[in-house]
This record gives C-alpha cells, sequence and structure tokens, in this order.
C-alpha cells in the first residue's frame, strides 16, 4: 500500500518526465521598426517552433525547426523578397569653379 504523499511523489515526477508548453508572442514597433513574431511548442521531447523578423532590406526571414532525440535539431530558413524598396538618395552635385584672381601690383617707373 502506497502512502499519501508517494503518490503526490509519482504524480509530481511523472509530470516532470513529459513537459508539455506552448507560447507565442510578437513585437511590432512603428516607432523603431522592430517586428518579428515567435511560437513554440513541446510536448515530451519534441519542440515545434517558429519565429521571423523583418530585416534592414525589409524582406521577412522566416525559420521553422522541429528538434527532437532522434534527428537533433533541424531547421529551413526561407526569406521573402523585400516589401518595401528603397530609392537611392539623388546625389547633390555641386559644381565648383576655382576663382581666378589677378592681382596688378602697379610700379613706379
Amino acid at each position: 500500500m502506497m502512502c499519501p504523499s508517494s503518490s503526490l511523489h509519482l504524480k509530481h515526477l511523472t509530470a516532470l518526465s513529459h513537459p508539455k508548453y506552448a507560447f507565442k508572442y510578437g513585437v511590432s514597433d512603428p516607432h523603431t521598426g522592430d517586428v518579428k513574431a515567435q511560437q513554440e511548442s513541446r510536448d515530451g521531447d519534441v519542440v515545434k517552433g517558429q519565429y521571423s523578423l523583418v530585416e534592414p532590406d525589409g524582406s521577412i526571414r522566416v525559420v521553422d525547426y522541429v528538434a527532437d532525440p532522434v534527428n537533433g535539431f533541424n531547421a529551413v530558413v526561407s526569406k521573402s523578397a523585400p516589401s518595401v524598396h528603397a530609392s537611392p538618395a539623388p546625389a547633390i552635385v555641386k559644381e565648383i569653379v576655382p576663382s581666378v584672381y589677378k592681382h596688378v601690383v602697379p610700379t613706379n617707373n
């Protein structure tokens, strides 16, 4: 016969031996331009997830990943084309013409 505290301890160990969770979050800050997201879930020894972020050129990088004891960590990275093409700043051209000064020194002849 098991005492009640042993039963509770066994339930606690079972819960720890099979971790399970899920989370997700996202950031979209128009002030800094920081845009990213992540989601992940775990069921026992298998972790699956995805994260994405906007690169400086406007493209979006997405990483899908899976990790398990048999195959290890595997990730697939994809990248979309930039959504906004930055146009180059117009060149400022200023013509510099050297000034020519003629200085005449009077002579007393």
